[in-house]
């Protein structure tokens, strides 16, 4: 879905180990740069034998924030949980209390074909007996996508698994760093991922295929301090904002601010779009030079973009 400002608010999302016990007091403090999205991580952040241990940290930094929530005012991020199996979705809804108020949803690793019915089933289950919307965010980044003789399948496949679910899935999430791991890559400071044929082939299938009618959202850049790191998440989000991307995962707060000002929409951009949305659609001319006289503006061709950069500037904001 892309309909509205919502599919496009989720924004820099920030992942943190859901164990971490610091996560809450940072965003109670107001640490990080606004706006942001928060994924608490279940899934290859916590080893295994600590994930109850992890379950029971991630209940109380809830529990804390939602108690803030009731007392003052504080800039609270959307929140997602990134779950390991689809039998947690249910459990841990019912664990959260009334906590659950602040979630938003689910992070859904490995989104296949072996999984995808349990984990729809399982967002189904926890909508019926919520009193707000609960959403989820599927992650391409399985194996199976490497499989040129059946991606097109397998993507077209889920995609239609998720029609009934259309208007709960927030955005459409890539594995960039798994995909890499795939074939053994990793890209430095001055390397986009863009770059990496056989990956950058796989992001934009998913963009061909998922693109049209949902937010797709770029993937994670590792580097957050050094020499150069800031130039270089630039150029990736640069190259993802071309690509069909909007959005990205990030590791670190330092991230944040980059991201949020690399998708703020430039000023003539949302004029242009201003104009085209109020063209009169039954004027004989549908194509005029833009309000600063510098480019053409075509209703037919540019509605698709406007719209779209009209819920950017909202997200986002302008510059």
């Amino acid at each position: 879905m892309k309909n509205s400002q919502l599919y496009y608010s989720v924004g820099a999302l920030l992942y943190c180990p859901a164990n971490n016990k610091t996560i809450a007091d940072s965003i109670l403090n107001q640490k990080f740069s606004r706006p942001f999205s928060l994924a608490l991580c279940l899934e290859d952040a916590i080893a295994d034998r600590y994930v109850s241990e992890a379950e029971s940290i991630l209940c109380h930094t809830l529990q804390k924030l939602y108690r803030h929530t009731q007392e003052r005012d504080f800039f609270l991020p959307k929140i997602f949980i990134r779950v390991r199996t689809p039998e947690q979705i249910p459990r841990l809804s019912r664990q959260f209390g009334d906590s659950l108020e602040i979630v938003n949803g689910y992070i859904i690793p490995a989104f296949s074909l072996t999984n995808a019915d349990d984990y729809i089933h399982a967002l189904i289950t926890v909508n019926e007996h919520s009193p707000k919307p609960l959403y989820m965010m599927p992650i391409y980044e399985s194996p199976d996508l490497v499989d040129l003789r059946n991606r097109s399948f397998l993507l077209y496949a889920l995609k239609d698994k998720l029609k009934p679910i259309e208007d709960r899935i927030l955005n459409i999430r890539v594995g960039g760093n798994d995909l890499c791991h795939i074939f053994g890559f990793r890209r430095h400071l001055a390397e986009s991922i863009h770059r990496i044929g056989p990956v950058a082939n796989i992001l934009s299938d998913i963009v061909t295929v998922y693109g049209t009618d949902y937010v797709v959202s770029g993937p994670v850049w590792e580097y957050f301090r050094g020499d150069c790191w800031r130039q270089g998440l630039i150029q990736e989000i640069t190259d993802d904002k071309l690509c069909g991307f909007t959005g990205k995962t990030v590791i670190h707060p330092n991230q944040i601010e980059v991201v949020n000002a690399a998708y703020q929409v430039p000023a003539e951009d949302l004029a242009d779009a201003k104009s085209i949305l109020d063209w009169d659609a039954s004027s004989h001319s549908l194509v005029a030079a833009n309000p600063a006289g510098e480019r053409m503006n075509e209703y037919k061709t540019h509605y698709n973009w406007a719209r779209q950069t009209l819920f950017m500037a909202q997200a986002f904001g302008t510059k």
